[in-house]
């Protein structure tokens, strides 16, 4: 009879000091459990030696042995968590200097949290007020389907109509690319009635660099909020967010920032919204770091913040995050940003583009607003040539199939 057959574990256990002829609590017990534990593949595990954590003391304890972990709930690795080169709880603390540097903010104006869309979600939920009157959310006709999804969900969610609250501005019959005169005549004629004007600093599809000091000074002159999707910017074009007085930012850093598909997303609140724009949704994150994790005495504070449920919010964006920063994703991002730099890598780019610009420069008849993409149109199906260079040995991107 096989003794792990179903059944409470105490009956399991019953069987098997029966089985054994011993009692319970004894060492043979715990011997038999453990060779007969389907689960124990151990050696496909990392378990720390002893002497490996920080606490130990190896005049009690032979530090070569695999130390005992009972570390299974909420902070799993928990010296991870707060000690070593990179401490986990703070782990996006440490570059978001970096990343501050890179889209001209201070770094108390930026956050490092979430995906894109997200951050664009909780960044509308507080910037996005609509009233009778002013109501619409300005952006262009072809903005990144997220964006687009998003903008649409956000007046549906505040009780407004898509068809009368979309404002899409769309390129003159026969142009490819909207004017900077028109984008400003259209915020100054509708601009009462706008909420906020949200525009990408580069157009994902064309590649027009879109004049963000003035539009942002051009929305906000209005009585609007102006925001930046910077996804397809960060990293491509000069950005001075803080300078230009953007009221709030999102990007993601999986482009031209190089940490990868799914990587750790960008958000920027203008110091001068850091008191009056508050979060819609609030979570641990956005408590602020003394008071919800210390370096000391860490566990106190813990116990101190469950027990007291009271949030001490942080001003501006660092008050937007919810969760704990996945440490993985935040390991690509910074190795991205200490090899590039603010500056040298957007030098690069530009460099590189110029280049291709010049060797095919006789497509073109006049320059163009961009930053570092380039927008190319064929006389053929695109998918043809996206699959000639593949076989060419040339990695491109999917998007090339966009019509």
């Amino acid at each position: 009879m096989d003794p792990f057959d179903a059944n409470s574990p105490r009956k399991v256990l019953e069987r098997v000091s029966t089985l054994l002829g011993c009692s319970q609590t004894s060492n043979e017990v715990a011997t038999y459990l453990d060779n007969h534990d389907q689960l124990k593949h151990r050696e496909q595990f990392l378990l720390p030696k002893v002497a490996e954590l920080p606490p130990s003391d190896l005049t009690l304890v032979d530090g070569t042995k695999e130390c005992i972990y009972f570390v299974g709930n909420s902070l799993g690795g928990v010296h991870g968590h707060v000690q070593g080169s990179r401490p986990w709880a703070w782990a996006e603390n440490n570059i978001e200097g970096l990343m501050a540097n890179v889209v001209g903010a201070k770094a108390e104006e930026v956050a490092l949290m979430n995906g894109l869309t997200v951050n664009l979600h909780i960044l509308l939920l507080s910037f996005y007020k609509p009233t009778a009157k002013r109501h619409k959310i300005l952006l262009e006709d072809k903005a990144f389907p997220s964006d687009h999804y998003a903008v649409e969900s956000q007046i549906q969610l505040k009780g407004y109509d898509p068809q009368q609250s979309m404002l899409l501005m769309k390129p003159r019959p026969g142009e490819e690319v909207l004017r900077t005169e028109d984008i400003l005549d259209t915020i100054e004629k509708e601009g009462d009635s706008i909420a906020v004007v949200l525009f990408s600093g580069v157009q994902y599809y064309t590649g027009q660099l879109f004049d963000m000091a003035t539009i942002t000074n051009a929305g906000q002159n209005k009585g609007c909020y102006v925001g930046l999707d910077c996804a397809h910017a960060v990293g491509n074009a000069e950005l001075k967010l803080h300078d230009w007085g953007v009221d709030f930012a999102c990007w993601c850093s999986y482009k031209y920032v190089n940490s990868g598909a799914g990587g750790l997303a960008g958000a920027f609140i203008h110091e001068k919204n850091a008191r009056t724009v508050k979060p819609a949704l609030t979570g641990w994150w956005g408590h602020d770091l003394k008071t919800r994790l210390g370096h000391i005495e860490f566990i106190t504070n813990i116990l101190r913040f469950c027990l007291t449920i009271e949030m001490d919010l942080l001003p501006g964006i660092s008050g937007f995050r919810l969760s704990n920063q996945p440490i993985l994703l935040v390991c690509p991002l910074q190795a991205s940003l200490e090899v590039t730099g603010p500056n040298l890598g957007l030098c690069y780019n530009q460099l590189l583009t110029v280049y291709l610009e010049c060797l095919i420069q006789h497509y073109y008849n006049k320059d163009e607003e961009r930053g570092c993409q380039l927008s190319l149109s064929f006389s053929v199906p695109i998918a043809a040539v996206f699959q000639e260079l593949e076989k060419r040995g040339v990695a491109v991107s999917g998007f090339m199939y966009i019509q």
